[in-house]
């Protein structure tokens, strides 16, 4: 099949490249014509682990092309596919004015039918509004249809390419069956599309990511209990993981979750419940206790250090929001850097892949160096933010000659506490046994 894909951003590249990996011809249009040149060069313009491989073999084999040229990308195009960004607007609610604009402009080039697939995380009813974008501009019969994403970062790929269900919102019988067509390929092991309204297909996304949130932020409450009462959170994390109706996954308590779905989806998901005169009280709870969690180290040295950091110098492992990504957008790092900075205290950081994301960001409000253990040199603590591999057994006689004193507030919990009071460490962790 001959697919457009608007937009490079992650979800954008991941789909457009994932869909020229299965046989079809994908041409992904993009504004920022520095960023397109590059690609036509064959750089990759994010970090995802396994994307570099199928997108060169891809654009070599001539399946996956570039443009700035929406006319162009279009034109043949049977399904184009919307992967625009719908950042949230000063009240929290999601801006769609990407979303609505492309369709303006698309609508303004077609000639014959297309499918037009909100590939964005967008909210209820926002099918609704695209498709009278269209009626208002062209006379051709086009079908808008709500395709959310299920991504996450650092697995893109393989979720693309083997996914748990894929959803799909339509009421078009000529839709479905294109869009079946498409995603045949990616469910031969017996994973469902999932067909339903447009309204139903747009709300399930912000559910599941919502849903996903709010266990995180229970096992962040819990974890915060146990260090009150003394209970151990990986202990409990075990028991009711253990439960079939609780589930193992999304129950490691840290410092909150961060990235590009969570905190706005929960946010829009939020609004557009006051929109429609609806209390939502659980998400407000949940973006109240997010926030305050991304800086618990904060709060754990100011105790530690009697509520005088000035002077300190920290060191600082991990700064993208999560493992196997260079993604930095709502990072816990960021406001822990953010805290420490007003408080007076320096930060020499290391991270992997996000750095230069970061500095970006900073620019040289904190120092970053190359390698971990250069990070902490001098460091009077060593903060850790990100659940690096690459931090899970490092060094520890070699860091304990680097740091100034052997003292860790680790806020992923990666380390085992017997084998840190063997070795010596103040370790203070979130919601375990405080190693002193």
């Amino acid at each position: 099949m001959k697919i457009a894909v608007i937009g490079t951003g992650y979800v954008g590249l991941v789909t457009g490249t994932c869909l020229a990996e299965t046989g079809n011809k994908v041409i992904c249009v993009d504004i920022d014509a520095a960023k397109v040149q590059k690609m036509q060069a064959g750089q990759v313009p994010i970090y995802e682990p396994g994307l570099d491989v199928l997108f060169h073999r891809n654009i070599a084999q001539g399946r996956l092309t570039f443009t700035t040229d929406l006319a162009h990308g279009i034109k043949d195009a049977q399904i184009i596919f919307m992967a625009l960004p719908t950042p949230p607007g000063g009240d929290g609610a999601a801006d769609l004015s990407y979303i609505l604009g492309a369709a303006k402009d698309i609508s303004k080039l077609v000639t014959e039918y297309k499918v037009i697939v909100n590939k964005s995380t967008v909210p209820v009813g926002t099918a609704d509004k695209v498709q009278a974008v269209f009626q208002a501009h062209t006379d051709v019969e086009i079908d808008v249809v709500s395709n959310p994403e299920f991504l996450r970062e650092g697995v893109a790929v393989e979720d693309f390419m083997k996914p748990d269900r894929v959803v799909i919102g339509t009421r078009s019988e000529k839709a479905q069956k294109l869009m079946a067509e498409l995603y045949g390929p990616y469910v031969r092991q017996g994973n469902p599309i999932l067909f339903m309204d447009e309204r139903s297909s747009e709300l399930t996304k912000y559910a599941a990511n919502s849903f996903l949130a709010t266990k995180i932020t229970f096992m962040n409450e819990i974890a915060n209990l146990c260090e009150i009462v003394g209970a151990d959170v990986d202990a409990v994390r075990k028991g009711i993981g253990s439960d079939a109706r609780i589930g193992k996954r999304f129950l490691f308590p840290g410092i909150g979750y961060g990235g590009s779905c969570f905190p706005k989806d929960v946010q829009a998901l939020a609004k557009s419940a006051d929109e429609n005169e609806y209390d939502f009280q659980i998400l407000k709870a949940v973006m109240e206790v997010n926030e305050k969690q991304k800086t618990v180290l904060v709060e754990k040295l100011l105790k530690y250090y009697k509520g005088d950091l000035k002077g300190k110098h920290f060191a600082l492992w991990g700064l993208a929001f999560k493992p196997e990504t260079d993604d930095i957008r709502e990072a816990p790092a960021l406001y822990i850097i953010d805290e420490l900075v007003k408080q007076g205290a320096t930060v020499t950081a290391f991270d992997p892949e996000a750095m230069a994301n970061v500095k970006g960001l900073l620019g040289n409000k904190i120092h970053y160096v190359e390698d971990q253990y250069e990070a902490l040199t001098n460091a009077d603590a060593l903060l850790i933010a990100t659940e690096w591999s690459v931090f899970r057994n490092p060094d520890f006689e070699k860091m304990e000659q680097v740091l100034t004193n052997k003292v860790i507030f680790d806020g992923r919990n990666l380390y085992d506490l017997e084998k840190m009071i063997d070795l010596g460490y103040y370790y203070n962790s979130v919601g375990r046994k405080l190693i002193d």
